[in-house]
């Protein structure tokens, strides 16, 4: 069996720290930032972990 390709769109948005957790970007941080509070803009900018329903999921869809 041949195999399996990353899923391209799915490597652009997650990535796997060394210890096996998924990180994603959050949403909402990209533009009208000026009406979010400092603490909000904060908050969006570190990095969040995937919910563990969609962890199967997205280690298939990366090849991992």
């Amino acid at each position: 069996m041949p195999k399996q390709k990353t899923h391209r769109g799915a490597a652009k948005r997650f990535k796997t720290t060394p210890s096996g957790k998924i990180r994603r970007r959050r949403a909402f941080a990209n533009h009208f930032l000026e009406k979010k509070s400092s603490h909000r803009k904060r908050r969006l900018n570190s990095p969040a972990q995937v919910a563990q329903e969609d962890k199967k999921t997205i280690r298939r869809l990366l090849g991992s």
